[in-house]
């Protein structure tokens, strides 16, 4: 019986487990959003001139990110990280099996903390930011990349739709996401500084709706909500979401169009040197200085604003 304390349980991350595992021997064939997600998210550590001693990857993968490193980032020392042994980078010599809604680390041990594609599968967001700040030393980075609420909007619609003509209601048949505010309230929830959130979108396009279901298989994204449909599901379902798909979403090259929405992640571990906001009242100008000598009698003075 489940006790009043106990987490909610939104995923199923033993099925995320397995299907990583299951996925691996054939992953490189099905990682072209993770490489793409994870090269732009590289990309933003050479803006950056500071050196980063011990970094973590959380979802390692197969040793994507550090085979996309290539110099980028001055990070010295790479731990690669995952759920399944399979996915860990079998050259390295500082891998991690581990989940990261618990992490091991200790407070204050890491100067960056690197989440590729994976955040989104956490019953505890919150919860893992406030590990994963807490194990950043003052001033330490978190870049992650996760899928944002419009991934795959068009798969969506048509299978709802679908459902709805067949069987005249609906199933929890895709993950539920969040979104680009909901992101950025949780990094201040979690204590970070400097939170920056921004959002891309990438386009991909596929012969059929088919080809679009075995990517996101291959890619190990599958459905993994606890409430999700385990009996069968008739294959009418999926045909007819397959033709509204196709006309709804086709190009005149009779290639359907699946968007997938990523959410980039940029805070910092909370530091004295870090610049402050100025507290109520501060200000050293005045309003008269501003509009000039013969400021309107409404004009405030900077300790009441």
């Amino acid at each position: 019986m489940q006790q009043p304390h106990d987490k909610i349980h939104i995923f199923d991350r033993s099925l995320l487990r397995l299907r990583r595992a299951r996925a691996a021997a054939r992953f490189a064939h099905y990682d072209f959003l993770h490489r793409e997600v994870g090269d732009r998210l590289l990309d933003r550590l050479e803006d950056l001139n500071r050196r980063f001693p011990v970094a973590v990857d959380l979802e390692s993968r197969q040793g994507l990110l550090p085979a996309l490193l290539q110099g980028r980032g001055h990070i010295e020392t790479l731990i690669s990280c995952d759920l399944t042994p399979e996915m860990l980078p079998k050259e390295s010599p500082t891998t991690a099996l581990l989940d990261p809604e618990f992490l091991p680390f200790r407070e204050g041990s890491l100067d960056l903390v690197l989440s590729n594609l994976g955040l989104h599968w956490s019953n505890d967001l919150p919860g893992v930011l406030i590990q994963i700040r807490r194990a950043l030393k003052p001033d330490g980075l978190l870049l992650a990349s996760l899928l944002g609420g419009e991934t795959l909007a068009e798969l969506r619609q048509c299978l709802a739709d679908a459902e709805i003509e067949l069987f005249g209601g609906l199933s929890p048949r895709l993950s539920p996401v969040t979104d680009v505010r909901d992101a950025g309230a949780l990094l201040q929830r979690a204590g970070f500084a400097l939170p920056v959130v921004d959002s891309d979108k990438i386009t991909v396009t596929y012969d059929n709706a088919f080809r679009l279901l075995e990517d996101v298989r291959g890619m190990a994204e599958s459905n993994l909500v606890f409430e999700r449909v385990k009996h069968f599901t008739p294959r009418a379902l999926f045909l007819r979401m397959a033709a509204l798909y196709q006309e709804r979403y086709s190009g005149p090259d009779g290639r359907i169009t699946a968007t997938f929405s990523i959410i980039n992640l940029t805070a910092w571990g909370p530091a004295d040197s870090q610049q402050q906001p100025l507290k109520p009242g501060s200000g050293e100008t005045s309003l008269t200085q501003l509009l000039g000598t013969e400021a309107p009698s409404f004009a405030l003075r900077d300790d009441q604003l």
